[in-house]
């Protein structure tokens, strides 16, 4: 495969479809925050009562809060090479496009569409398979024994998502990601709030604290956890979201990125600290099956859990939404004439088939592997990591290099290499929980397998 030229690398020409369509730069620093926010702060938070009981309190709550860290950090990082390169006349809307530039190499732009493709296809399959299982959860409440499958209540997710991608911008997902923050704020509070019912209550679960006996598992179960911590923080399309804001950029999304780590301090924590608390080792990858088990009644008020599961599956499209952008991009600059309207007839049509076509393919894949918690796990490790938690180190050294002798060196490097470590343990565990797992069920099964 050729490697991109410089005009593909570093310029937006007249006839880039995905910059003029997808990505119009028309924001404020307010809408990052809410594209932001949307694309980490979401129903995936209630995957952290069972990520720490892979890890215990002690260790869960200091990879929790490093992760949180780490993140900031790097994406400030991240921000300032994209203001660096715009300041020297390179304005770069694509992840890929950046990484190719600074780094001068033509494998890097292929690695980086590679990366993000995987991630974009994981958090579509995992919104798809999360929004279905909450379905199946109030269905299975309400008509207990009732027929539908869980493959059933993914098609229905699908039909809803295929309607809204038709959504043509990433700016024109501002008001609704703004809903988003709102929501993921609301479904917090009531998990919240069930959970502590749930361990103040007569029928409070047995606690148990305890991490697995053998070392091998032990260790295997902690990584995996820190893949999924991971994958929570995770972005990886932080370029695609700062082109979204009206240039110049510099600033903005420092501020935006303020404003969406506010909602994470308060959602990540509440939810991981009451969801462990109550269920221990025994939390579910979904915490609001743990307080709607199989057996036995609600350990919260229905109606609270009913309310929590309508925003979670209200943000779930947003969500979707987000991740679907840089794929919409990719297939848009091609498929798209940008000498005609957006909604002209040459161009409506191509979108309304991709985005079908693509939307499809990611409820297929949810049907066909319902492993919500191990799918997080992959991801984090052989996504977000390398995408949020390396590169931004190496670019930044890149551009503004910074002395050896200096301390910002050495907590960038020292950053890349422990998250590289932690990557590569993480992906070969998770992929190892994933083939065990793979064992317990058949294609197309009707429960998601913890």
């Amino acid at each position: 495969m050729a490697n991109p030229s410089n005009k593909e690398i570093n310029l937006l020409n007249d006839d880039d479809a995905g910059a003029a369509f997808v990505l119009q730069s028309k924001g404020e620093w307010w809408h990052a925050g809410f594209h932001l926010t949307t694309a980490i702060v979401g129903p995936t938070i209630l995957t952290l009562p069972y990520a720490f009981r892979g890890l215990g309190w002690g260790i869960g709550m200091l990879c929790l809060t490093v992760m949180g860290v780490v993140t900031f950090y790097s994406y400030g990082l991240m921000s300032k090479v994209l203001d660096h390169c715009e300041r020297s006349g390179r304005r770069h809307i694509r992840f890929r496009e950046l990484a190719a530039d600074v780094l001068g190499s033509g494998w890097m732009f292929y690695f980086v569409i590679f990366i993000q493709t995987a991630i974009n296809t994981g958090v579509g399959v995992g919104a798809i398979l999360l929004a279905a299982e909450c379905l199946q959860i109030v269905y299975s409440n309400v008509v207990p024994h009732g027929s539908l499958k869980l493959y059933e209540f993914i098609a229905m997710v699908t039909v809803v998502m295929i309607v809204l991608s038709q959504l043509p911008t990433f700016h024109s997902l501002r008001h609704i990601n703004l809903c988003s923050l709102f929501l993921s704020l609301g479904y917090t509070f009531l998990v919240v709030g069930a959970c502590i019912h749930a361990g103040t209550s007569k029928n409070a679960p047995q606690r148990d604290y305890s991490l697995e006996p053998k070392k091998s598992s032990r260790a295997f179960s902690a990584f995996t956890a820190i893949s999924i911590i991971a994958a929570i923080f995770g972005n990886g399309i932080l370029p695609e979201i700062q082109a979204t804001l009206a240039p110049p950029a510099a600033g903005k999304m420092i501020k935006g990125l303020t404003m969406c780590y506010a909602v994470i301090f308060v959602t990540f924590y509440s939810a991981a600290v009451s969801g462990y608390w109550v269920f221990g080792n025994k939390a579910n990858s979904n915490i609001l099956k743990s307080l709607l088990p199989d057996d036995g009644p609600s350990l919260a008020p229905t109606w609270v859990l009913g309310l929590a599961v309508i925003f979670v599956l209200l943000q779930l499209f947003a969500i979707g939404l987000v991740y679907s952008q840089v794929a919409y991009e990719i297939m848009e600059k091609k498929s798209a004439d940008v000498k005609q309207g957006i909604f002209s007839k040459r161009n409506l049509l191509p979108r309304l088939i991709l985005r079908t076509i693509y939307m499809i393919f990611c409820g297929f894949l949810a049907a066909m592997l319902p492993f919500f918690g191990d799918i997080n796990g992959v991801v984090g490790a052989v996504g977000f990591i390398p995408l949020d938690f390396v590169l931004p180190m190496i670019l930044y050294n890149k551009t503004h290099k910074p002395p050896k002798s200096s301390l910002t060196y050495w907590i960038n490097l020292s950053i890349m290499i422990v998250f590289t470590g932690a990557g590569i343990m993480g992906a070969f565990a998770s992929i190892r929980k994933l083939v065990l797992d793979a064992n317990q069920f058949k294609l197309f099964g009707s429960d998601v397998v913890d």
